[in-house]
Parts: structure tokens; sequence; C-alpha cells
């Protein structure tokens, strides 16, 4: 199958992106370029220079919203994917209308407590959906430890599962950019084999 075939096939999907930080924007970027034909993304912050070492921002975007950001750039990137684009903070209650027409979920916080809320309410909402959450990320090297494991009931996580954001683990650019590249890969995958 070549690279046409493949985005013509994906090209026919809906992809749901909770949060649009280092992995959301990464993994919205891996996805447009590969022929996804449509994103749904939900965030509610604004760019801030911190953000911009991992992050697929630019300087002059600071202090823009990161949804309407995200969705200029993946414009200029030339894809053909559509971009719905939600300023919001994401909910139990709005989970269900923002990304009920979506065959995948990303998952894409900061905060545990937001990606427990999503997993329950996603999990909930539609149980044959897969979810795919990112955990595991902080530091540089250790790309060995970073991995895809499929927990059952169409729930997978990317990362390594153990490494916590502090001050002395930064999120930095490569493994952060690897785990939204593995949350991409794991969501093209799972699309390819569907009809």
């Amino acid at each position: 199958m070549n690279f046409t075939d493949i985005s013509n096939h994906l090209g026919r999907f809906t992809v749901g992106i909770a949060g649009a930080g280092g992995l959301g924007s990464n993994c919205a970027l891996a996805l447009a370029r590969s022929g996804i034909g449509r994103l749904v993304i939900a965030d509610f912050d604004v760019i801030d220079r911190s953000n911009l070492n991992r992050q697929f921002y630019f300087a002059d975007q600071v202090g823009m919203k990161k949804t309407e950001a995200l969705r200029m750039n993946l414009d200029r990137i030339g894809s053909n994917t559509r971009v719905d684009a939600f300023n919001i903070m994401l909910n139990p209650g709005n989970i269900s209308t923002i990304f009920k027409d979506c065959q995948i979920i990303i998952e894409a916080f900061d905060r545990a407590d937001m990606k427990e809320m999503l997993a329950e309410t996603v999990l909930t909402l539609w149980p044959g959906r897969p979810l795919i959450m990112g955990s595991g990320m902080a530091g540089y090297g250790m790309s060995e430890t970073l991995k895809v494991r499929d927990l059952g009931d169409n729930l997978y996580v990317c990362g390594d599962e153990q490494t916590e954001i502090s001050d002395d683990l930064p999120p930095m650019a490569p493994r952060v950019g690897i785990v939204a590249s593995m949350q991409a890969n794991l969501a093209i995958e799972l699309l390819m084999k569907m009809e």
C-alpha cells in the first residue's frame, strides 16, 4: 500500500485530541501529515514562551490560544486535514458533544486528574472506541523505556508510565515528541484496520 492509498483511507476518519500542548500539538502535526481527514482538538490554554521548547508553536504566537495557533500551523503545512478547534476546558458534560464523531480519542493532558476524568468519561460513553493516553515522558535519553501498552478494553498508554515532570526532570522536546509520535502511530495503525 503506497502513501496515497494510506492517506486516502485515513482521510475518511476523525481523531479527537484532548489537549494541545507538547503531546497534542505534535501528535496533531503527525496525524495531519499522514492524511487524517479531520481532527477535533480541545484545549483552553494560551501559548507561553516556556512552551516553545517542546510544542508545535512559534515565538510570534506567544499569548495566542493554543487551539487557534495549532489550526493555523496545521493549515500552513498544506495538509487536507479539517481541524475543528474548541477553546474550552473539557469536562464530563461536554466531552460527549465535542468528541462524538471521533473514531479514536487521544489524551494529551498534563494533569493526572484530567487524564483520569477523560478516561472514565470516554470509556463509559464509548466502550468500543480506542482511547490512547500518554504517561511518562519527562527528561531526556532513556528511549528504550518508552513503549506502547495495550491495557485491554480499547485503552492504550504510550510512554514509560513512570517519569513524572519535576524541576529536575522537565519535559524535553525529544521524549515528548517520541511519545506524541507513538500516539499518532498507534492511531494510524488502529485506523488502518477499520473499514
